[in-house]
């Protein structure tokens, strides 16, 4: 290699490096305005807060220092240690959070519910982490147990809706008490004695902050840096003016021994406030929950090159200056009502990150266990002083968590049994191989979409359609869209294709597999990407190469891959209308006459006609290529799948009505018919698939359970 090529690698290496950087830098930059608001608000309320109640009266040097002291370790312990340490390594391909560690257990251990899982789920690429092994792992006692008993996933499952709830309470009641934190601040200064102006700039606050949530989290967090990045600076230089100027002895609260003082000065009552000394770690929490916008590293350096030396800095000068100016303690704002669900929620994550101690990192059970037992026995120190504070307003956010849990759990439990019930009336595979390639109907031009929970079988619903009206379309495809254990599923990971019966009957299933934050953007990808997979699918299993590279096989379907033959099976391309309508055909295409009557094509140019938005619009046009195919059999399928295709596809999808049975007990009765109020008023199957409703057949239900 010569000198001048090394030169060149070495400084490309080096641009590469400062790109990295650049990029890491500006991640921490955002992460500062969108993860860490609330965590950098908590000065304005935690020692007032602690100072509250029977504490008034138990204000000196000795109580300030330890306050500080108390809030100097719970930093450390709880944000620095727990979160920015140790959960930010426990994240799902980059995501955070409750779901995240539920997700990571249910692909460690069988815990779901829900019995939709194949084989090739475990072949995504996102099921394991990056570097970690595929190779069989012993089972250990706790995962054994877990797997057998049922009520054991239930109560897991339950104890993680508990904390997505309390998320769900912290989220909603934390910007209300961050900025009404702050303009009691403004009171102060403006000397604004009418309490009520200070609730009105507040709700005119909060609605301008939700005003700009519309326009997506990039550009808010872009927004907010500048301010809390200024934020953090001023309480920085306020904090070192005050320890300076007020009290350089402060540095000494840095012992734990004064954690001993202030519980020695006061007692019970210090116990009972121990609550507000949690509030210097509110917020804390998003930056594992939100970690999926932004990675590890740029979290990490945010945290601790600002945000924390800036916090510690800040509560050690206002432990300064308050032990100089006691009567200045009551300014603050009491923020404690959101306390006991941030708390609970913590209880949870501590819980869950244990279990994934031991089940994803396959660590031994004794660390694990001290891992709980050292930051378990933290929280519910916290968690038992809070819990006086119930009936003063704690019930608030308790009360909400209840709603949002049993509006969950009813949803999964009625989820649940309509999939039992499908699963167990789902049409014999014998039978439907025994009605013939014609399927006992007459087949029509067109593509016809089922859509359907089951991942195996033929669901209920097509036979009913067909009891109703014996004639269906001429390719057949069985979608089932599925949730897995994994934050995003790629692209070319999402199709699971195989057939069903012989060649000739052109039946096909579909598994889509999305992972939990995976969305719909455009109505009309699936369908393309549909032809395109059961396209690659059939020519795939005419090569034999459906367990090679390009795919592998789970029974007698194949995950079709992206691969450098992907998409040059057929020709795609944009059209409109009226080339459509003429049959206008790309050169090096095979030409491809329509199968459909003149009558058909006459009310079809009719509708095109009363619907201009139809001939406006640009479509995607399948063309097969004029190759030479070894099997005259493999080409005769292609052409008939790109004509249905032309005809035109129908989505077929149940619309159910879920009725509790008449000896249902009360509890069951309840939860079904909540389940089916629910999915009447709760947005439809048909839009969060973004099914085109001029293509939509529903078939009617009736579930029993």
């Amino acid at each position: 290699m010569s000198s001048d090529s090394i030169r060149e690698r070495g400084a490309s290496a080096v641009v590469e490096r400062k790109f990295q950087h650049r990029q890491l830098l500006f991640l921490a930059y955002q992460s500062l305005g969108f993860l860490f608001g609330d965590l950098s608000l908590s000065p304005l309320y935690v020692y007032q807060s602690i100072f509250s109640g029977r504490l008034k009266h138990a204000q000196n040097e000795d109580a300030i220092f330890g306050a500080f002291s108390l809030i100097f370790w719970t930093l450390l312990i709880i944000s620095l240690l727990k979160y920015a340490l140790i959960m930010l390594s426990a994240d799902d391909n980059g995501e955070g959070g409750v779901v995240a560690l539920y997700s990571q257990l249910c692909r460690s251990a069988k815990l779901c519910l829900l019995p939709n899982h194949q084989a090739s789920d475990e072949e995504l690429s996102t099921y394991r982490k990056p570097g970690s092994s595929n190779g069989s792992i012993p089972s250990s006692p706790l995962k054994r147990f877990i797997e057998k008993h049922k009520n054991t996933k239930m109560a897991l499952l339950i104890f993680v809706l508990l904390g997505a709830c309390m998320a769900i309470c912290v989220g909603a009641l934390m910007p209300a008490i961050s900025v009404l934190s702050s303009v009691e601040g403004l009171k102060i200064e403006a000397k604004i004695t009418n309490k009520s102006m200070v609730s009105c700039i507040s709700c005119v606050l909060l609605i301008g902050l939700f005003v700009m949530q519309h326009r997506g989290s990039y550009k808010v967090a872009f927004v907010f840096p500048p301010v809390i990045i200024l934020w953090l600076l001023t309480i920085f230089m306020i904090g070192i003016y005050n320890i300076i100027k007020w009290n350089p002895r402060v540095y000494q609260a840095l012992s734990p021994y004064y954690v001993y003082k202030f519980f020695m000065l006061t007692g019970k009552d210090g116990w009972t406030n121990l609550g507000g000394v949690f509030l210097c770690v509110t917020g804390t929490e998003a930056m594992f929950a939100d970690l999926g916008y932004y990675r590890q590293t740029p979290v990490r350096v945010a945290f601790y090159c600002i945000i924390y030396p800036c916090l510690v800095l800040q509560y050690m000068g206002q432990a300064a200056f308050l032990s100089k100016n006691l009567s200045a303690v009551p300014i603050s704002f009491y923020a404690s009502i959101p306390g006991i669900a941030y708390l609970i929620l913590v209880i949870v994550t501590t819980c869950l990150t244990s279990l994934v101690i031991i089940l994803v990192w396959h660590q031994s059970p004794i660390i694990a266990l001290a891992f709980a037992l050292f930051f378990g026995s933290i929280e519910i120190i916290f968690l038992s002083s809070y819990c006086t504070k119930i009936p003063r307003g704690g019930w608030i956010p308790l009360v909400l968590s209840a709603v949002f849990m049993v509006v969950m759990y009813v949803w999964h439990y009625g989820s649940r049994k309509k999939y039992l019930l499908d699963m167990h009336d789902k049409i014999s595979m014998r039978s439907i191989l025994g009605l013939g390639p014609s399927l006992g109907i007459v087949r029509v031009p067109g593509m016809g979409l089922i859509y359907t929970e089951l991942a195996t079988g033929v669901p209920a619903s097509f036979s009913h359609f067909l009891t109703n009206l014996p004639a269906f379309y001429q390719v057949v495809v069985f979608v089932c869209v599925k949730t897995v254990p994994v934050p995003c599923v790629p692209h070319e990971e999402r199709y699971l294709i195989g057939r069903i019966g012989p060649q000739s009957f052109r039946m096909y299933r579909c598994i889509v597999r999305n992972g939990y934050k995976d969305v719909y953007s455009h109505e009309n990808d699936f369908e393309n990407d549909l032809v395109m997979s059961i396209a690659e699918f059939i020519q795939l299993e005419a090569e034999g190469a459906s367990g090679n590279a390009e795919g592998s096989v789970d029974g007698r379907m194949a995950v079709v891959r992206t691969s450098g033959k992907f998409g040059t099976r057929l020709l795609m391309s944009e059209s409109s209308a009226f080339e459509e309508r003429n049959n206008i055909n790309l050169p090096g295409a095979l030409t491809l006459t329509s199968s459909k009557s003149p009558t058909l094509k006459r009310l079809q140019a009719m509708y095109e006609q009363e619907s201009p938005e139809l001939n406006t619009g640009r479509r995607i046009r399948f063309e097969l290529q004029n190759v030479i195919y070894k099997d005259p059999r493999v080409k005769e399928e292609l052409m008939e799948l790109v004509e249905a295709k032309r005809s035109g596809a129908a989505y077929v999808i149940g619309h159910s009505h879920v009725k509790a049975k008449w000896n249902s007990s009360f509890i069951k009765k309840f939860a079904i018919n909540l389940y089916s109020f629910l999915r009447k008023n709760c947005r439809s199957p048909a839009v969060g698939l973004n099914i085109p409703q001029i293509s939509l057949i529903k078939v009617g239900m009736n579930y029993h359970v």
